[in-house]
C-alpha cells in the first residue's frame, strides 16, 4: 500500500490568542485528494487551526507546510504560494460593495493581469461551475440568499483554480436540504477539479456525506484523525458524545 502524499504538514503547532493557549503541540497531515473534516467542541480552536495554517492567526511555535513549502507565520510572506489555496469563510465574507462578479474576480486581479473581457468570462464560468444563476453576475450580496452567498464565496475561492480549498463552517445557517445540496456539490467540485478540501464544520451530515477522513480538536490537540470506524472507537467523553448521541443514528449507520 503505497502513502498517501501529505499537502498540509502541520508540526508541533501553538497558538495564544489574548493570553490564552488555544493550540498546544498540535501535529496534522492533509493528504492530496482528501476530504478532510475538522470537528471537536465549540472553543476548541477548530477555526484557529486553519487560520494559523494559512496565516491569519499567528503561531506562537511550530511549523506549517503546505505543497512542499515551508509557510511564513504571516500571511503574504510566501512568495505567491497564497495562490493555491481558496478559502470560505463562515458565512461567506464576500465584500458588500462588489457585486459576485468582482468578488471573484478579487483574487485574479490579485494576482494575474488580465484583461477585463476574460475576468467577466471567468467570473462567469466559476457562477456557473457552483451553480448560480447566469443572472447572479451583477447582484451584490445583499440581494442573495444565504445558500447563494455560500455559492458565491465557493466561486470566488475557486477563482485561481486552487489545488486545495478551505472550508469554515460551510453549511452553517443552512436548512437541511440545502445543506445537502451544498455538500453534494463540494464533493462534485472536489472529484472534478481534484481538490483537496479541508473543512471546518459541525455538521455530522456533512462527516458521513463526504468526508474521508475526519480529525477532533480537542485539548489543544488533534485527539484522533481517521475514518469513520476510527471516531466511533475512539475512547474519549466528547469523541463518544458527539459520534454516538442520539443525533448521530445517520453517521452511525453511515459507518
Amino acid at each position: 500500500m503505497t502513502t498517501p502524499e501529505a499537502v498540509i504538514t502541520v508540526r508541533d503547532l501553538s497558538v495564544t490568542l489574548n493570553n490564552r493557549e488555544i493550540l498546544h503541540g498540535l501535529d496534522l497531515d492533509v493528504y492530496r485528494g482528501e476530504v478532510l473534516g475538522i470537528v471537536g467542541a465549540s472553543g476548541t480552536g477548530k477555526s484557529v487551526l486553519m487560520r494559523a495554517i494559512i496565516g491569519l492567526v499567528p503561531r506562537t511555535s511550530g511549523t506549517v507546510q503546505v505543497l512542499g513549502r515551508d509557510l511564513h507565520p504571516e500571511f503574504g510572506q510566501n512568495g505567491g504560494v497564497e495562490r493555491y489555496w481558496g478559502v470560505l469563510f463562515q458565512q461567506g465574507a464576500l465584500f458588500s460593495s462588489m457585486t459576485v462578479a468582482q468578488n471573484i474576480q478579487m483574487p485574479l486581479r490579485e494576482y494575474l493581469d488580465l484583461p477585463q473581457a476574460l475576468l467577466d468570462e471567468i467570473a462567469a464560468l466559476k457562477i456557473a461551475l457552483v451553480g448560480l444563476a447566469p443572472d447572479a453576475f451583477g447582484k451584490y450580496p445583499s440581494e442573495l440568499s444565504g445558500g447563494m452567498i455560500k455559492r458565491a464565496a465557493l466561486a470566488r475561492a475557486l477563482a485561481l483554480e486552487p489545488e486545495i480549498v478551505f472550508l469554515d463552517e460551510p453549511t452553517a445557517g443552512l436548512d437541511p436540504i440545502s445543506a445537502g445540496e451544498f455538500d453534494a456539490l463540494i464533493r462534485d467540485l472536489q472529484k472534478t477539479l481534484g481538490l483537496t478540501v479541508f473543512m471546518v464544520t459541525h455538521d455530522l451530515d456533512s462527516l458521513a456525506t463526504i468526508c474521508d477522513r475526519i480529525a477532533v480538536v480537542g485539548d489543544k490537540r488533534v485527539l484522533v484523525a481517521g475514518d469513520l470506524d476510527a471516531m466511533l472507537a475512539f475512547d474519549h467523553p466528547w469523541v463518544r458524545s458527539y459520534f454516538h448521541g442520539p443525533r448521530a443514528r445517520g453517521i452511525k449507520k453511515a459507518g
